[in-house]
């Protein structure tokens, strides 16, 4: 009796070390995975041998580092690029480069890039919701307000735009 409890927050200590460092392990890795696309992609780069999907996968890299600016740089490079094809691939791109300028409280921009998202890719939830974002920024809240509407109409599970939707209804809608 007197070993059990011992026994107990032993195994539990080994169990929380375990857990914790596979955590850890797991997160080095996509750190160093990271990392290393980074270099391959900027060396390839520098050697003009890219095409917009690298410059596109670059500006994402740059996004998650929070590396706002140069990932809008990559986006413009991509978006330039001979071999973009219309529709999804460049919506994608307009929309990333929307998100760069946003993080960087250019609202203007975001906006008119997310635009273009739209009209590369008719009923692409994710920037409508990344409008929202930015209309809501610039404090206009009918167009953000529509915004989040569209992309309920389309995805009437996003859980985003329902809440996003519901405050903007609520600005709009001063409560007695």
């Amino acid at each position: 009796m007197e070993l059990e409890l011992p026994l107990v927050y032993l195994s539990a200590l080994i169990a929380l070390l375990g857990g914790t460092s596979f955590f850890v392990v797991r997160q080095v890795i996509r750190t160093r995975n990271s990392e290393v696309k980074l270099v391959d992609l900027q060396a390839k780069l520098s050697k003009g041998k890219g095409t917009s999907y690298d410059h596109y996968q670059l500006g994402s890299i740059l996004l998650d580092k929070k590396l706002f600016s140069q990932a809008s740089k990559e986006f413009q490079k991509a978006l330039k690029s001979k071999d973009l094809e219309e529709g999804e691939p460049k919506a994608l791109v307009c929309n990333a480069l929307g998100y760069a300028c946003a993080a960087q409280e250019q609202y203007d921009l975001a906006i008119r890039h997310y635009k273009e998202a739209l009209k590369s890719k008719e009923g692409y939830v994710t920037a409508l919701n990344n409008l929202g974002f930015a209309y809501e920024r610039k404090q206009l809240t009918v167009p953000a307000l529509q915004a989040y509407e569209k992309a309920l109409e389309l995805e009437p599970g996003n859980s985003t735009a329902k809440k996003r939707a519901e405050s903007m209804r609520k600005r709009l809608v001063p409560e007695a």
